[in-house]
């Protein structure tokens, strides 16, 4: 209905040149950090001596304390060794397993969708257009096929990558510290930053080059192309399940033992070497908020784009075949990583940060400054990438929609994020209300927090569902499904900020570790608490982005599902829908009780082996010998490895067998359930667990009269917190998080296999 202003030549050079940019930029990043020398500060300053600017040769706290600068510095690469070669070790051993479904599972996929049309080689009537032909099913099997590998292989180099980055960077903040808070905290930005980028350019780039190669075979049709280009989200979020499960269940093991015998029993500090768990514990920092992370919002970007893709495939841009409009989902995301560039040099060039409590704000601002910047940088791709007018499917029909329009929809998607993140904190932090009642509450016992802790999860779900729904509303009003798949990619569109204060969490708990691990300074350890404290809050906001960010996917998904299998309307009221709405509710509180099960069951083994240490290894206690931290290790990597397939079968299963044994119309019932509970438990549960988190830190670090009446350490209000704190250890790190996962993975392979349920779905209601 009328062409783009960018030619389709100057989208094919943008995309992959703005790809590349972000992936230089994270290299220059990955340098800065590797200037930080695991030498001792006499070494740093003679190979540094023109790097005075940049700290190098600043006066450190151990020489004015009269430490032994060298043996911690030492003695810090020697942890940051440990914790990376156990985080590769527990990886590997993931991955090889992962590695076994993914080919059995690549399997499954190419055996049902090539079966649809009894594994034919000719060209059949096209879904949408039965005038016209399209490719045969084989070929949409093997493509899809491909994809799920190119999808899946992508997540877990995301999630390698980024615990790699983590682990590397963990020592040198530690070492920063010494310097300074604004030193110590550039080097964990920009160690996250790294991550940030390279996950989202290496996910644009290989989704641009799968989309070109593609179309070489698939020419004009476009629906047979972007149909099979789902399986690479559904490899993404495949990984990601797994990848979060368990890394959550490896993390809290070790977290929960840690906590439980170490701060409880033994009145120890966290971290402290005495403790054969924390070598474990710092390990699952890095391979559930990292690797688990990186792979999960990976997932929720892939699942947006595709769903965007097919819906618009079908649309105007398709059946024209405009190929720039077509590739608005990526220009977008491309723009995001521009805008995210700039956002970043705010929080490492143009601004230093000073004292403590600067760095909340500063994470804060991270997103505000992007979130202001791409509204503009949505409204420049909107006017060059897409027509004035075109039209939109919108469930057999299709509807007009002005280009302001489209703005407006992914303009919705990014500011509820930016809503969304701020109510996390507002729940999460210790710096507001919530947090510090829920800390005062620990005065009675941790009874009294635990029942605030309960209430604050199901307050903090109130304003996030509004902003979904209004969200929704918007987008789905101006352009039916394909404005909510955008809404869902604007929420993503700052993905890199995003993961970079994400990532930025877990590096601070490392260098906090590490410091405490390696002896150093009080004064150290409070900066690097200080980091952590923030660090928390933005793991929490991250977790609310993941999660709001599924619900409109996992929405976009389901719409596409309904059309892609000939689902004219979804109606409630029929029995065949509603016994799927019922039980896809459920799901979710079946999955949560799995994980939690897993995380209790791993921890129960912890505490035994932990507490059996302290028992019958002389000198432990007294810090004259070494605890055995391989066998710690040992029982988080087993014990996550065997718990993460159930809960993983149950959510790769569950569409399935509903396909097969009932057919289209009860597996929209169960995608609607389990949409609709799932965000309230993962918010709910995110929030809480983050909440207990920080009141325990808000009572150690006793920065106000309030906190100091609370303390100190080892009081009985601080040992209430410590309980709390683990209550919430499974529910923020391993539950809520892999909650976001089942809602969009469900939908996503739902769709992937519509056609095969299309066909050969609903066994029993025809036998019956």
């Amino acid at each position: 209905m009328g062409a783009t202003i960018l030619p389709d030549l100057g989208a094919q050079i943008f995309i992959p040149l703005c790809a590349i940019i972000g992936i230089l930029f994270s290299l220059v990043q990955w340098y800065y950090v590797s200037q930080v020398k695991l030498s001792s500060a006499r070494d740093s300053a003679n190979n540094n001596s023109s790097s005075a600017k940049n700290g190098y040769s600043d006066y450190l706290i151990e020489e004015e304390e009269g430490v032994n600068d060298h043996n911690v510095v030492i003695k810090c690469a020697e942890i940051q060794n440990a914790i990376s070669e156990g985080a590769t070790s527990f990886l590997f051993t993931e991955y090889k397993y992962v590695g076994i479904f993914m080919i059995l599972f690549a399997a499954l996929i190419f055996v049902f969708l090539g079966s649809v049309e009894g594994f034919s080689t000719k060209p059949q009537p096209c879904s949408y257009d039965k005038t016209k032909t399209c490719k045969p099913a084989l070929a949409t099997a093997t493509f899809s096929t491909i994809s799920f590998l190119l999808g899946a292989v992508t997540s877990v180099v995301s999630g390698f990558l980024g615990m790699k980055i983590a682990t590397y960077a963990n020592a040198r903040t530690t070492l920063e510290a010494r310097k300074g808070v604004g030193k110590a905290f550039i080097t964990a930005f920009r160690s996250g930053a790294v991550m940030g980028f390279l996950l989202a350019a290496n996910g644009l780039l290989v989704l641009f080059i799968a989309i070109n190669i593609f179309k070489l075979y698939y020419g004009e049709d476009w629906g047979g192309l972007f149909e099979s280009i789902t399986g690479y989200g559904l490899g993404g979020s495949s990984m990601a399940l797994f990848g979060r499960v368990g890394g959550g269940i490896y993390t809290k093991a070790a977290d929960v033992g840690a906590d439980l015998v170490g701060k409880v029993e033994r009145n120890i500090p966290e971290d402290d070497p005495r403790n054969p768990a924390v070598i474990a514990d710092n390990v699952g920092d890095n391979v559930g908020d990292i690797a688990g992370m990186g792979s999960d919002l990976f997932g929720s970007y892939a699942e947006s784009s595709c769903a965007a893709l097919v819906v618009a495939s079908i649309s105007s841009f398709g059946n024209n075949h405009e190929f720039t409009a077509m590739l608005y989902p990526l220009i977008v995301s491309s723009m995001g990583i521009l805008v995210c560039l700039v956002t970043t040099l705010f929080a490492t060039d143009f601004f230093e940060i000073k004292a403590v409590k600067e760095i909340e704000p500063a994470l804060k601002n991270q997103l505000i400054i992007s979130t202001v910047i791409m509204t503009f940088g949505i409204a420049i791709v909107t006017w060059v990438g897409v027509p004035a007018k075109f039209t939109i499917f919108n469930f057999g029909t299709q509807k007009v929609v002005q280009n302001w329009e489209l703005f407006l929809c992914v303009a919705v998607g990014l500011w509820a994020g930016l809503i969304i993140g701020f109510v996390t904190e507002y729940y999460t932090s210790n710096a507001y209300s919530p947090v510090q009642d829920v800390a005062d509450s620990c005065r009675t016992g941790a009874a009294t927090n635990v029942i605030f802790g309960l209430a604050l999860g199901y307050k903090s779900v109130i304003i996030p569902i509004f902003a979904i729904a209004v969200s929704i509303f918007v987008s789905f009003s101006f352009a039916a499904m394909y404005g909510i798949a955008v809404a869902a990619l604007g929420m993503l569109s700052t993905i890199a900020t995003g993961l970079a204060i994400d990532a930025y969490g877990p590096i601070s708990d490392n260098a906090g570790g590490i410091a405490e691990m390696a002896g150093m300074s009080h004064r150290i350890r409070e900066r690097t608490d200080a980091l952590d404290a923030a660090g928390n809050t933005t793991a929490a906001i991250g977790k609310g982005f993941a999660i709001g960010s599924a619900a409109l996917v996992s929405l976009a998904l389901f719409g596409a599902f309904v059309s892609r299998a000939g689902v004219v309307v979804v109606d409630l009221l029929t029995p065949k829908v509603f016994i799927g709405l019922i039980v896809g509710a459920m799901l979710p509180y079946w999955f949560s009780a799995m994980t939690m099960k897993s995380v209790g069951s791993a921890a129960l083994k912890m505490v035994e082996e932990v507490r059996r240490q302290f028992n019958t290894i002389p000198g432990l206690m007294e810090g004259t010998a070494k605890p055995d931290y391989a066998t710690c290790v040992k029982i988080s990597t087993d014990a996550s490895i065997k718990e993460m397939i159930p809960p993983g079968a149950l959510v790769m299963l569950t569409p399935l067998i509903v396909g097969i044994l009932f057919g289209v119309e009860t597996l929209s019932g169960v995608l609607a359930g389990s949409l609709v509970s799932g965000v309230q438990i993962a918010i709910s549960a995110s929030n809480t667990g983050g909440a207990w988190d920080n009141a325990k830190k808000y009572i150690e670090a006793g920065t106000s009269e309030h906190a100091r009446t609370l303390g100190p350490k080892g009081s009985d209000p601080h040992k209430a917190a410590v309980i709390g704190d683990t209550i919430g250890d499974p529910l923020k790190d391993t539950s809520g998080p892999s909650l976001n996962i089942l809602i969009k993975l469900m939908a996503v392979e739902s769709l992937v296999f519509a056609p095969f349920f299309a066909s050969h779905g609903g066994i029993l209601f025809k036998i019956f």
